[in-house]
């Protein structure tokens, strides 16, 4: 979906789940990772058990070298994950935090 329109809903007072997500997830599509993360944090608010929200937010957080953070979201998935049987979003984040976790070092 369109950016501009998702940012005028929220403009405009609506402010849910869905719409943070979608916003969240087109903003890092476009590139732009910084502005991404509160929009995910916002959906994580809304629902902390959505697996794609806490692997996107662990993306746009590697991306901005916040790798701390980063690794933090992704255990949380990972967690949340596995709770939900979420099997393939579990062995992406994997992937991802193996990777993170060797670029720490």
């Amino acid at each position: 979906m369109n950016i501009d329109a998702l940012e005028k809903m929220l403009e405009q007072g609506q402010d849910n789940f869905l719409l943070r997500y979608g916003l969240g997830q087109a903003l890092l599509k476009n590139g732009e990772s910084c502005e991404a993360i509160p929009h995910l944090q916002a959906a994580l608010e809304f629902d902390g058990q959505h697996s794609s929200s806490w692997k996107l937010l662990g993306k746009a957080l590697s991306l901005e070298g916040l790798n701390e953070q980063a690794i933090d979201a992704f255990v949380t998935g990972i967690g949340v994950a596995e709770s939900r049987g979420d099997i393939q979003a579990v062995k992406e984040m994997k992937v991802f935090l193996k990777r993170l976790k060797k670029r720490s070092e």
